[in-house]
């Protein structure tokens, strides 16, 4: 079984990852930040990093979902391969940060990757406004995000809206991120998880 977690940058994937992971005892796959070679040059310079960046995480997205499918075991998943091609690339795009050229290589090297690909059993999409991405954002001190703007945030997050509007690859669950605190409310993580049980098993299983 595999669940992915998506969300605009802040929302709190990772930390619901973790503590989903610990709840149903599944195996958790993150989101590589830390060793990205290419993540710090991207935020000094979008324009001349943002194709690279997106290949980088295009290949680590796709042999994450190829080992998720072959290990058999119950996955959770911070963040998904299409967020990328839907959110992020064309928004980069849109921005003029990432030319034509690079942008048609990069979506027919995702068309293809997606072909042999199948999507998660169960997409979790966490909903935030800008001014909690921004205080998430700025409480966790990543260095490298200093740089990162309110309309860059506003953007990623139209984006966001549109692609799970439209999203129909399996199920989905929506969380609205705002009014909830799964990190020190036991209730509220307490509503997730019966609501993913639901969407998982059904209301009668």
């Amino acid at each position: 079984m595999h669940v992915a977690i998506a969300g605009n940058i802040g929302a709190g994937k990772t930390t619901l990852t973790k503590l989903l992971a610990k709840h149903f005892k599944w195996d958790p796959h993150f989101e590589d930040v830390v060793d990205n070679p290419y993540l710090d040059d991207f935020y000094t310079k979008m324009e001349r990093w943002s194709f690279n960046l997106q290949i980088y995480f295009l290949n680590s997205r796709f042999r994450q979902v190829l080992q998720i499918r072959e290990s058999g075991k119950k996955v959770i998943q911070d963040r998904t391969i299409y967020e990328d091609a839907h959110i992020f690339a064309p928004n980069l795009h849109a921005m003029g940060l990432m030319t034509n050229r690079d942008y048609k290589n990069y979506k027919e090297l995702f068309e293809l990757m997606e072909s042999l690909v199948q999507p998660p059993d169960l997409l979790i999409y966490l909903r935030s406004s800008i001014p909690n991405l921004v205080s998430q954002i700025h409480n966790r001190g990543r260095e490298f995000e200093n740089s990162i703007s309110i309309d860059y945030l506003s953007r990623l997050n139209e984006r966001y809206e549109a692609w799970v509007h439209g999203y129909d690859r399996g199920k989905l669950l929506v969380i609205d991120v705002d009014n909830v605190n799964f990190v020190d409310n036991p209730e509220d993580l307490g509503n997730i998880i019966n609501r993913i049980d639901a969407e998982l098993h059904g209301l009668f299983e």
